[in-house]
């Protein structure tokens, strides 16, 4: 099972006796990082060592009581890590905390985590949300919707109450895509100076998003969620506390990423290298999450949410696509059994007793795919790719080689990045 991402690993040494709320300072460091649904850390007691004080302690039989130094590791995501660290070091009077980038490589697998039937929104959101206000300028907006990859911006207003949302597939909107063949059809030069005329319209965000926006309270149970993603039609719901401000954003696949409960969230898509960008080759992503028709759907999950294209596409012996799968897909075709082990049977608040999983040992890839795989080639133009996209309403295309073989894959933020990139100062 493959991660490829990049991770902050923090690393604690403080000492046994060391103390923080009227208990031991790592039992409280880990709760703390519980509470907040960081992957994961682990403490380890040293045999000896010394401090800032130079007092040497050590775990000899007749020094049993000595301050041994204590070493709690973490490693998680870079943004939940840069929001917890004031209050870690807040917590930590006397130690060290060194932060170092580290690439996770490997992730092996294992069975999808259990959850309780009634657990809140807040156990699986994202709480590390940009966003924007009506009156933030489109020019923003863009430069954080493209060039940096966001997906989705809530908008507030000056109370944080959530009171729009603004998508790329907004800014798509806004650009003239003529139908394939049409004579005189836009080149990418020529979108490319749409897209900065839109970022040069001194238009503001209130011009542009969608309002009013349907949102879940972050105690409200994960269930009530899916419903209102999977009845009006939408990936994502900004989460509000009972006073309406927003408190963070889940999606669909923040649900299936608590069932998996990956250890790391997989590194942002990164933008293409600058360039001369024509055709589908130019900016596609290579790494691409494939699974055989039988692969059994606890591992499509695993493959969904610790990969940053969120798809997997479905592949025969020969590694030829046969369909693709998104975690819309799992939640629209999932069994009358399935769908109670993903949240949706709970709406009528059951017993927090009960625990939801994915029938995962009776169904496979093939059952839940989208076949047959919309495709494009390495040598496909971008705009034909973009209207692909457009036309069948998705975001990410498979890209094929002659032989219908999987080589990589392209959305359409990367195509927007590449388009932005060839305008001057893009």
């Amino acid at each position: 099972m493959e991660i490829v991402g990049t991770a902050t690993r923090v690393t604690i040494y403080i000492g046994e006796s060391d103390r923080h709320g009227g208990k031991p300072l790592h039992m409280a460091i880990l709760e703390l990082l519980k509470a907040e649904n960081c992957a994961g850390a682990t403490v380890t007691r040293g045999v000896a060592g010394f401090g800032a004080h130079s007092r040497i302690h050590t775990a000899a039989i007749v020094a049993l009581s000595a301050d041994l130094p204590l070493v709690v590791e973490w490693v998680d995501d870079p943004a939940r890590v840069a929001r917890l660290m004031p209050r870690l070091i807040e917590m930590v009077v006397e130690g060290l905390i060194t932060c170092q980038e580290v690439e996770v490589l490997t992730y092996g697998h294992r069975e999808l985590r259990r959850l309780p039937a009634a657990a809140p929104v807040s156990d699986v959101m994202s709480r590390e949300v940009r966003t924007v206000t009506p009156d933030t300028p489109v020019a923003e907006a863009v430069e954080m919707l493209i060039g940096k990859a966001y997906r989705a911006l809530p908008v507030v207003d000056a109370d944080h109450q959530v009171v729009g949302i603004l998508t790329d597939g907004d800014l798509l909107a806004r650009l003239r895509l003529p139908d394939a063949g049409v004579q005189g059809a836009l080149s990418s030069a020529e979108l490319g100076v749409e897209l900065d005329a839109l970022r040069r319209s001194g238009q503001t965000v209130a011009e542009l998003m969608v309002s009013p926006v349907v949102t879940t309270f972050a105690d409200a149970p994960i269930a009530d969620a899916v419903h209102l993603m999977t009845e009006r039609g939408i990936k994502r719901l900004p989460v509000v506390d009972r006073g309406g401000s927003l408190v963070g954003v889940v999606s669909r696949v923040d649900v299936l990423r608590a069932l998996a409960q990956p250890p790391v969230r997989d590194a942002a898509e990164r933008s293409p290298v600058p360039g001369a960008h024509k055709v589908v080759g130019d900016i596609m992503l290579t790494a691409v999450p494939t699974a055989p028709a039988d692969a059994r759907l606890n591992q499509v999950v695993d493959l969904l949410v610790t990969t940053a294209v969120r798809r997997v596409v479905v592949v025969d012996s020969a590694q030829r696509a046969l369909g693709m799968i998104t975690d819309g897909d799992l939640l629209k075709r999932a069994t009358a059994g399935e769908r109670a082990g993903l949240l949706q049977a709970f709406a009528d608040r059951v017993s927090s007793a009960r625990t939801i999983a994915l029938d995962a040992g009776k169904r496979t890839a093939a059952a839940v795919m989208t076949s047959p795989a919309v495709t494009v080639t390495p040598g496909t133009p971008l705009l034909d790719a973009l209207r692909l996209l457009l036309q069948h309403k998705i975001k990410r295309l498979p890209v094929v080689d002659d032989q219908g073989r999987v080589v990589g894959i392209v959305g359409r933020g990367e195509i927007l990045q590449a388009l932005a990139q060839e305008l001057p100062g893009g």
